[in-house]
């Protein structure tokens, strides 16, 4: 699975699967992470952790059971140490800013509904409760074997997403900085079976009786067998890629049909205010923008460099992992010269006339054609989603249209 410009990666994402590896017991020490269990509970009581849904460098995510209001929500803990505690009260002001602005919950942006300290063995967390939500973008293409979803279904993502965006930007001057699928949550889960509500799952009130870990550490054998499960299953889709008939079964598209895909934006451990920015280099390598590269700073028009990357992915699939820079130049022309030398680590990149220093041989491909001739789109279908895509992947920041402007466009229309 890859984005325009390089092969994604995975953070933790609410309504995980459990595919993915675990965040082993490393982290459970002073100033890491807190070894929660289904029945701990939080906030004097008022919420109950179900089972993990996720994790991240910073947190783990847990499924819990406000009982003040009967409703299922997400527990994000945060690890305790000082710098972690700092993040997460940052993403605090930032999502109190956003659900602020939002009464009606329409925008969206996930959903900020309480926050507090909680005490335990390895130091003091600072703990999120948001909306529960279903399974990040990744989780979708994954789902659907990394091929394409279809053009509808990118429109409908992209209307969500360029709210969301319009939102942050035009009306709370954020910037996301990470913009990426794992970022990027549906609102209900792809399977039934693991939404709590439509599933009927039974809250969990009390610990369960010498359930000591509760899941969230499991036993080195047990990772072992996991580890050999899924090499098991990479070798049988090689040997079914190798088959010919067999392969063009296996790879067939799901069928998403009956999958909601309104979706939300999610993560804003990286966030900042335009005015208040926090880091130099920003966004996943694979979304990040050719300003945020070259380190001559960025704005609102990065995250939507990152949009049309998702974009690409989600109607696409995948791509080839190559120079990032090179891939950009190939698919959309030699970068200006004005911008090329205008950052701080153009030299580490580019001679004086704007070549890349140590790839010569680019080969142009319009994106249109790439999307014909690699990706079999009918070319009046390439047309009409290389029309909306390249605006927002130009290369000069301030000419790249807005949240608002996007959606505008005949293409969602």
């Amino acid at each position: 699975m890859a984005s325009l410009f390089g092969n994604g990666g995975y953070g933790y994402s609410s309504g995980s699967d459990g595919e993915d590896e675990d965040e082993g017991t490393e982290g459970y020490r002073k100033g890491g992470y807190h070894a929660a269990r289904p029945g701990d509970r939080f906030a004097g009581g008022r919420f109950v952790a179900q089972r993990k849904l996720g994790w991240g460098n910073f947190s783990t995510v847990w499924l819990a059971y406000d009982t003040l209001h009967s409703r299922f929500v997400a527990l994000k803990i945060q690890k305790s140490a000082r710098d972690y505690a700092h993040a997460a009260l940052h993403e605090i002001e930032l999502l109190s800013a956003v659900a602020q602005g939002d009464p009606t919950n329409s925008k969206c942006v996930v959903r900020l509904l309480d926050h507090f300290k909680h005490v335990g063995p390895n130091g003091q967390h600072v703990c999120l409760i948001t909306e529960f939500l279903g399974d990040s973008l990744l989780r979708l293409i994954r789902y659907n074997r990394n091929k394409g979803i279809g053009l509808r279904r990118v429109k409908e993502i992209c209307r969500s997403l360029l709210v969301g965006l319009d939102y942050l930007h035009r009306e709370l001057g954020i910037i996301h900085t990470d913009l990426k699928p794992e970022n990027i949550l549906l609102v209900s889960t792809i399977n039934p079976a693991k939404d709590p509500v439509r599933s009927g799952f039974t809250p969990i009130l009390d610990r369960p009786v010498g359930n000591q870990y509760g899941g969230t550490v499991i036993s080195f054998s047990e990772k072992m067998l996991k580890m050999r499960a899924r090499l098991a299953v990479a070798k049988i889709s090689q040997r079914r890629v190798s088959l010919g008939g067999v392969a063009a079964e296996f790879e067939k598209e799901r069928n998403l049909d009956g999958i909601s895909l309104k979706c939300k934006i999610v993560d804003f451990g990286n966030a900042c205010w335009a005015d208040q920015q926090l880091a130099g280099e920003i966004q996943t390598r694979q979304y990040r923008a050719p300003e945020v590269i070259i380190g001559s700073g960025y704005s609102y028009s990065a995250d939507m460099w990152s949009f049309a990357c998702i974009a690409f992915e989600l109607a696409t699939g995948c791509s080839e992992d190559e120079d990032h820079l090179a891939l950009m130049m190939e698919t959309l022309g030699k970068m200006p010269r004005k911008i090329s030398s205008s950052g701080t680590r153009s030299k580490d990149y580019f001679d004086r006339h704007g070549d890349l220093k140590r790839i010569r041989r680019l080969k142009f491909w319009p994106l249109d054609c790439v999307l014909v001739e690699r990706y079999n789109f009918t070319e009046s279908d390439a047309q009409g989603f290389a029309d909306f895509l390249l605006p927002i992947l130009d290369f000069t920041p301030e000419n790249r249209p807005s949240a608002a402007q996007c959606l505008k466009h005949p293409w969602l229309n």
